[in-house]
């Protein structure tokens, strides 16, 4: 069985994965980045490409997505691949008073956070965009919003990796995490031993496997996002958008009477609209459905009734690697010396990849980070089982 010897091997090419690889790598480190299958080959090649600071829970989840739009801004040109990164904007549109009203208190609390956003009436929301159906009754809207195709932001961390040095082992398992004395020694395969004293679990929605192989359980489990693309129309909106709906399905069903109301809409550099998205627990299920394509249709087109004239050309589901609070988990795993876990982002991992892969090579480089990681610790949860 053939060996290698590494400072960090990092198991997970996806989103998250390949941007701790692409960091780390920059910094000087000696860096195996491992799948069993390839890069985007999952969860990040299978949802939408927001990069929205407005769907972030105000106070450490907010303050994340903001510095990862920053970092977002400094990586146009430098990824062998053009991620398609445009500053467009977001809007969240409002559909009801009671919607408006919470939303007026949430704006608040995210402009209190530092967040560039505004709450619009309908007559300005309409002159913003003038394909917004007549029933909606306003919108917050942020500059700070954007979005990214998320097939060539993986892939673009991911060699942009291997260009600076990384070694890339696509399609090979890990089998097993390799610990002696409570210390990670590095990872076996099905090809070979990765000799490391750091090992990042990066693996999504696999995730719980490879914690498994330590001794951690993680709460992490899939849950799937189906999406429409449909076929390329004219410029149809010029901000990217998510309903208030939405907002409240991913935090506080409370703020809305119909959490499965909720709708996201971003139109691509080449004309194609993406429309989500469901968020079902249904096991390792990746099969789109006639209730899911015909409930994201209607909600889309109540959005924009512009979208009753346009063909769908595809359906597609991702499963997104969920936690109970919404927040990831980060960080050094205390029991486990060397272990470092970088996964449960859900649908935030294009938003927040940025960030984690800079939070995630700090810790390692200098055993601290410049937002504290306590919040998003593997403790808060449970501990190793005996």
């Amino acid at each position: 069985m053939a060996a290698l010897s590494t400072d960090v091997v990092i198991i997970g090419a996806g989103v998250i994965g390949s941007a701790i690889a692409y960091k780390l790598t920059r910094a000087g480190f000696k860096v195996v980045l491992v799948d069993k299958g390839e890069p985007a080959g999952e969860t990040s090649g299978a949802c939408d490409g927001l990069v929205f600071c407005q769907s972030k829970k105000p106070g450490i989840h907010l303050q994340m997505a903001m510095e990862s739009k920053k970092i977002f801004d400094g990586l146009v040109g430098q990824l062998p691949f053009d991620m398609e990164y445009e500053n467009t904007g977001g809007m969240v549109t409002i559909e009801s008073e009671a919607e408006y009203l919470a939303m007026e208190q949430y704006v608040e609390q995210q402009r209190a956070g530092g967040l560039d956003v505004t709450l619009l009436d309908a007559k300005t929301a309409h002159e913003m965009e003038p394909a917004l159906a007549d029933s909606i009754v306003g919108a917050a809207y942020s500059p700070m919003d954007g979005q990214i195709n998320p097939l060539a932001l993986n892939l673009g961390l991911a060699f942009g990796a291997k260009q600076l040095g990384a070694t890339l082992l696509m399609r090979e398992p890990v089998t097993a995490v390799l610990c002696d004395g409570g210390k990670v020694k590095g990872v076996k395969t099905a090809k070979r031993t990765i000799s490391a004293p750091l090992v990042v679990n990066a693996a999504g929605i696999y995730a719980p496997e490879i914690a498994q192989m330590v001794g951690l359980h993680l709460p992490i489990k899939p849950r799937r996002g189906q999406l429409l693309i449909t076929a390329p129309v004219p410029k149809l909106i010029s901000t990217c958008m998510i309903s208030a709906s939405y907002i409240a399905s991913k935090f506080d069903p409370s703020l809305a009477a119909e959490a499965a109301r909720a709708v996201s809409l971003e139109q691509t550099v080449t004309g194609s609209l993406l429309l989500g998205s469901t968020r079902e627990f249904v096991g390792y299920d990746r099969n789109t459905t006639a209730e899911g394509i015909a409930r994201i249709g209607e909600n889309a087109s109540r959005v924009l009734p512009g979208l009753k004239k346009v063909q769908i050309v595809r359906a597609m589901a991702g499963l997104r690697p969920y936690t109970p609070d919404g927040l990831p988990i980060l960080g050094f795993v205390d029991q486990v010396e060397g272990f470092v876990m970088a996964a449960g982002h859900e649908g935030d991992g294009i938003a927040l990849c940025a960030i984690t892969g800079a939070l995630i090579t700090q810790l390692i480089n200098e055993n601290k980070t410049a937002i504290p990681l306590d919040q998003f610790a593997v403790s808060r949860f449970q501990q190793l089982s005996a």
